[in-house]
């Protein structure tokens, strides 16, 4: 197959890591070449994060060349729109719907854009884009932090690859004690997209 391309990209601390490790895990299992890179900010001050990771029959490169990216999960509505420029025409984004203050806008120094120019914004760059209530859907479920599996569950409805095969690699990679509820965040994830995808 044509390489696919993921960019995953948020604020540190939501779980980008985890969830591009994941994500390259998954192709793997699923029987791709995969590549992966992190490039992370001040993440540990809530700076930008973003995970190339790339599956195909041969992957020369973690690094997904400029314009090339097919899918950008996005942990944050700014981080998102920072990343379009790297997305095909025919390329989809999936956005979780919060939105965090950089210090510039929480010091007044810029604004944060308006629900029409992001919107504006995605319809001009890619071809579908989802506005997923990942971080509702974590809270529902009592813990914030599963919102990146909420989102991973949310994207492995757009590809071909069995449930069962993210949900066995999940279970590897979670604390023991939380692995049922990031289960429910990742079927919680896939049911909203199953529902509402194009």
């Amino acid at each position: 197959m044509e390489t696919l391309n993921f960019l995953i990209t948020g604020v540190g601390g939501q779980g980008t890591v985890v969830a591009s490790d994941i994500m390259a895990a998954v192709g793997f299992a699923a029987g791709y070449d995969v590549k992966k890179s992190d490039m992370l900010g001040l993440s540990v001050r809530g700076g930008g994060v973003i995970g190339h990771v790339r599956w195909g029959d041969e992957v020369f490169s973690p690094i997904v060349p400029d314009g090339r990216g097919d899918i950008l999960v996005a942990f944050e509505v700014l981080e998102g729109l920072r990343w379009l420029n790297q997305m095909r025409p025919t390329g989809t984004a999936i956005v979780n719907q919060q939105r965090i203050f950089p210090v510039t806008v929480a010091s007044g120094l810029a604004e944060y854009p308006t629900t029409v120019t992001v919107e504006k914004a995605l319809l001009d760059a890619v071809e579908k884009s989802y506005s997923v209530p990942a971080i509702d859907m974590a809270l529902e479920l009592g813990n914030s932090k599963v919102l990146n599996i909420a989102l991973l569950g949310a994207t492995s409805a757009l590809l071909d690859v069995k449930p069962e095969i993210w949900e066995d690699v999940i279970v590897e990679r979670v604390p023991a004690k939380y692995k049922e509820l990031n289960i429910k965040a990742f079927r919680k994830g896939r049911d909203w997209m199953l529902a509402n995808k194009k």
